[in-house]
């Protein structure tokens, strides 16, 4: 179980960072089912290219998703932003490819995937994490993205009002299992992590995602394929559990998923967490000082 010392902690640090946000005070979306009409940014990749490795002789540790892991909407911040600083740079690379407004499919079919894939090394690590916007529509002329709800090998044809051109839809599992043969082929160690929480509480906890959605389907992925699974929309949950609703406010920047700087840097921490949890400890020789303080996540709370 995660030390509630470390959490009480957190609690202490978050609850004295002044609040950044405005007066939205629209109702989240459930956790495990974004409506689509909550538009994420979606960013031009010709702004934002797929950054390079600082170290090519280095192991890297590679960052594969959405605008929870990196964004560019003033005000708030991707947890992926905040990872570097966790590990010792001399040995290891950290390479946040994230791009805010795609989906499992999206980051694929936009010919982003083959590009990080291309980086990517014998013994390197890749974080990938996908969900928010698979729940997006399928087909439509702003955005495109949404798959196939679950796991399964069903298909749909579509002739994609967005980009003009003919497209077979998989599932949410279908992509994320594609990610992870590519991984494994190139010798490296697929991590998939549960998507983060939403600002949506019941009965005083957040709501999570597990079972039949997107945190209950990567983790089915993971097992299916024998990749590395993170749970980390739990992980998060517990920590923000412990600050209470009122105090974890601050944690977003927009009321409803995207991150504060304030949040981001807990993701991240927990994130960390995650990752000292993995059994065998593979990332531990590089991670930093920074990381020492943050106890490695060993199960849930219920599960104790």
């Amino acid at each position: 179980m995660t030390s509630l010392p470390f959490l009480r902690c957190l609690a202490l640090l978050f609850l004295a960072v002044p609040s950044p946000l405005g007066a939205d005070s629209a109702s989240p979306a459930p956790a495990a089912s974004p409506s689509p009409s909550q538009n994420h940014p979606v960013v031009d990749p010709r702004r934002l290219a797929v950054p390079k490795k600082a170290d090519p002789s280095l192991p890297s540790l590679f960052l594969v998703g959405d605008s929870t892991m990196k964004v560019e909407t003033p005000g708030q911040r991707g947890w992926g932003e905040e990872m570097a600083q966790f590990f010792d740079l001399t040995k290891i690379n950290v390479v946040n490819t994230a791009i805010g407004g795609r989906s499992s499919r999206t980051f694929q079919a936009e010919g982003r995937w083959d590009t990080v894939l291309a980086m990517i090394q014998k013994s390197d690590f890749v974080i990938v994490q996908f969900g928010h916007n698979d729940a997006s529509p399928i087909n439509d002329n702003s955005r495109a993205r949404g798959t196939i709800r679950g796991v399964g090998e069903e298909t749909q044809e579509i002739d994609n009002m967005l980009t003009k051109k003919h497209e077979v839809i998989h599932s949410f599992g279908w992509y994320m299992r594609k990610y992870v043969t590519d991984i494994k082929a190139k010798g490296a160690m697929p991590i998939i992590m549960s998507l983060t929480p939403r600002n949506n509480w019941m009965n005083g906890k957040i709501v999570r995602a597990t079972g039949e959605n997107y945190g209950g389907w990567a983790q089915q992925t993971a097992v299916a394929t024998g990749a590395t699974f993170v749970d980390h929309n739990e992980i998060i949950a517990e920590a923000l559990d412990k600050l209470g609703q009122d105090a974890a406010t601050p944690m977003f920047a927009d009321l409803k998923l995207h991150a504060s700087p304030a949040g981001a840097k807990l993701n991240a921490q927990m994130a960390v967490s995650g990752l000292k949890g993995i059994p065998g400890d593979p990332l531990g020789p590089y991670f930093s000082h920074e990381a020492d303080s943050i106890p490695a996540f060993t199960g849930t709370a219920a599960a104790k």
